[in-house]
């Protein structure tokens, strides 16, 4: 396989405050390569957003404290180790991301042609007039009727559908090598959800931009994502291609994911849930993290006294090593 496009090595997040520390992220590594569309799924509080806003520098700090012994390298440089400068030329540019809710990410005093067209004019020194005209070509690709006067609109004029295409079309009109895309469909009704990822996807395949898609959706994730990568109290228990992972799940906890996803034949019956609360994240996790919900596994197998390795089962599908929770 060709060489990753990012490459994520031991990251490590803690939030420190009078209150005590909450480890946010606990060794997290994967690889993301050109062209393809990566899902990151898993419960809140798992650590999804965190690690892809560590990978962006968007984590303030502090409260944040990223472990020096971590490395996110793109394009041969560690962005971790990046001054904010350098990060700022590289972030809007090579790297993008869409948020969850486009309203409270677009400007409300600015018009929607002005917030595409400024990546432009920051980061390629495109002046002005010709930024916007490309601005109005970018709202057309990505489905803004009369974007020419619609570009003239403030935000709270479009609608969820709409504003979520303009921060598509933000987040695309520089060409970027890497896009990462937070829950970017949470607040829009299925119909415009399948309309804004196909989009995402058309765009995605005409500019072989490599995508994180974080979502709780795993049908979602089936539809469109080349790798599954799931998360839990901060770490990876499972990652494999697509299929592989959907059908032959390793993990007790991904397969507790998937038998929670109601299909049609459960029509008038109780439908699977996980039962308890994921771990305290103000304590540092020293065994298997699932260990208290793990109802299909063996629990009293898990270990307790370090944490599971992530180990290649088959080409390309990892999972933890934690006896009570292997399925396979």
């Amino acid at each position: 396989m060709d060489t990753p496009l990012l490459q994520v090595r031991n990251l490590r997040v803690e939030f420190r405050s009078h209150g005590g520390t909450t480890y946010a992220v606990n060794g997290v590594d994967f690889d993301l390569h050109a062209g393809e569309m990566l899902g990151v799924v898993g419960e809140s509080g798992s650590g999804k957003s965190v690690t892809c806003s560590a990978i962006m520098g968007l984590l303030p700090e502090p409260p944040a404290w990223v472990n020096p012994e971590s490395s996110a390298v793109f394009a041969g440089k560690d962005l971790l180790r990046l001054s904010d400068p350098e990060m700022r030329r590289i972030r809007g540019d090579a790297m993008t991301m869409i948020f969850q809710d486009p309203m409270t990410s677009l400007n409300p005093c600015m018009r929607v042609g002005d917030q595409v067209a400024e990546p432009l004019i920051i980061h390629r020194r495109i002046p002005r007039k010709e930024a916007r005209e490309l601005a109005i070509r970018e709202l057309e690709l990505t489905g803004i009727p009369d974007a020419a006067q619609r570009a003239d609109c403030f935000p709270h004029e479009f609608s969820g559908g709409m504003r979520q295409r303009v921060m598509i079309a933000m987040a695309l009109i520089t060409r970027p090598r890497v896009l990462i895309a937070d829950e970017p469909t949470t607040a829009l009704d299925v119909t415009i959800q399948k309309q804004t990822l196909d989009l995402l996807r058309t765009r995605q395949q005409e500019l072989g931009t490599a995508i994180i898609l974080i979502t709780h959706d795993l049908g979602v994730v089936r539809q469109y994502a080349h790798r599954i990568q799931v998360m839990y109290a901060g770490s990876i228990l499972e990652q494999a291609p697509t299929e592989e992972l959907l059908t032959h799940p390793l993990h007790a906890y991904t397969q507790a994911l998937i038998a929670s996803v109601p299909t049609p034949e459960q029509r008038g019956q109780r439908l699977p849930a996980i039962p308890g609360l994921p771990p305290d994240m103000h304590e540092l996790i020293r065994g298997c993290s699932f260990r208290e919900r793990n109802t299909l596994g063996h629990p009293e197998l898990c270990l307790t006294d370090g944490i599971p390795p992530l180990v290649e089962y088959s080409p390309g599908h990892f999972v933890r090593h934690c006896p009570g929770c292997l399925m396979g």
